[in-house]
């Protein structure tokens, strides 16, 4: 595979990494502590989510799909590289 593709997915990888990280601080604080991670208050905070957060989950699950996505293509390009030098 030629150089571009691995330039490529490191661009999209940087940013995919940058989105995330601002998709991430986007969201509204829903924790109460350690009891909310053990599910405490699943319940609570489910029930009064807005379009607002809806779509922001979406978005945030999207571009962690590609940054997924971008770090097993440059993964596997690698490896193929690896394998066509050896």
């Amino acid at each position: 595979m030629p150089i571009w593709f691995a330039y490529t997915l490191i661009v999209l990888l940087i940013i995919t990494s940058v989105l995330l990280t601002l998709l991430i601080l986007l969201h509204r604080g829903k924790g109460g502590g350690l009891s909310s991670m053990f599910g405490g208050g699943v319940s609570s905070s489910l029930a009064g989510s807005s379009v607002a957060e809806k779509n922001l989950d979406r978005y945030t699950v999207l571009v962690s799909v590609v940054w997924f996505a971008a770090i097993v293509g440059l993964g596997l390009w690698l490896r193929l590289q690896m394998n066509s030098g050896a």
